[in-house]
Order: structure tokens, then sequence, then C-alpha cells
């Protein structure tokens, strides 16, 4: 299992969390991996990640933009469901997962989030990700997905409709 800690524009995370004795401390058994989006820190199990994203609450808080659980190789959920995972018993997720964003990342940035419409997958949104170097499916509850807005429609034939198309983009 892998957190995914994306920083805040303007902080170099890996720099910052090293340069705070308490942090090194914190993280002195889980060697996190530098990312141009931030810090990746790989953990043995879902009880471990989350118990070190607690112990390093403040440091979050401060210097990260979210915070993401690997679930699956390549596909991210966000803390509401890993907590909903853990602490109340339900199972992981299954595919298709309703409620999903999308994110884009250029040159290390945050560049887009977009909302996922149920049944489709990374590959129908070629359009909205142009420009991405890296693009990550994130799994999120109802409540979150509502935070960004809609989920780009697909067409009756199940195409994605082109970003002319949607007056938002």
């Amino acid at each position: 299992m892998n957190i995914l800690l994306i920083q805040r524009e303007g902080t170099d995370l890996h720099h910052t969390l090293f340069a705070s004795e308490t942090s090194r401390l914190a993280l002195r058994f889980y060697h996190p991996k530098k990312l141009p989006c931030g810090v990746k820190i790989s953990v043995a199990s879902l009880g471990s990640a989350l118990s070190l994203v607690s112990e390093m609450r403040w440091y979050l808080r401060r210097y990260v933009r979210e915070t993401l659980f690997e679930v699956e190789h390549g596909i991210y959920c966000t803390q509401a469901i890993a907590q909903d995972i853990y602490y109340e018993r339900t199972p992981i997720p299954g595919k298709p997962w309703a409620y999903r964003r999308l994110y884009g990342f250029s040159h290390g940035k945050l560049a887009r989030q977009i909302v996922m419409s149920p049944g489709s997958t990374v590959q129908d949104y070629p359009q909205e990700i142009a420009g991405s170097d890296t693009s990550l499916e994130v799994w999120c509850t109802e409540d979150e997905v509502d935070d960004i807005g809609e989920p780009i429609p697909l067409d009756d034939t199940g195409e994605m409709r082109g970003a002319r198309d949607n007056p938002e983009l």
C-alpha cells in the first residue's frame, strides 16, 4: 500500500518533512520517495497508512494539498474512503466505482481535476488530460465529487464529448 501526498503549490514537501525533527522521526522507518507532485510513502497496510497520516496531521494540513491512498495499482482513494474501509470494516470498493475524479499532473503540479462519469475509464478523457504528464484515477465519496462539479458526460454512443461542448472547460 502506498500513500501519495500531493504538495501545495510552492512547497517542496520532501525537503519540508525532512527539515523537521518531528516529521523526520515519524518517517524514519518508511523511506519516503520524492515525486514531482509530492511524496510517496510505502507502508505495510491500510491501518499503518492511516496511523502515519494521523501522526503527521499537522504537517499534512499545512503543506499537503491532498492525501491519497493507493487501493489498487494505479487507483487511489481519498482519506474519507480509506477511513471508511478501515474503521467501518467496509469492503474495498469494487469496480466500477461510481464516484471518481481524474487528476492530471503537468510538471509536478496538479493541473486538472475532472469528475468522471459512472462507467467511464481514464482512456475516455483524452482531451481533458491532454498536456498532462501523469494522470490518476481517484475514488472518492459522493460529497467529495460534488466539491469539484458535475461529471463530464458521455454522449449517446458512449464517446466523450469534446471540450467545446462543455462550456465550463
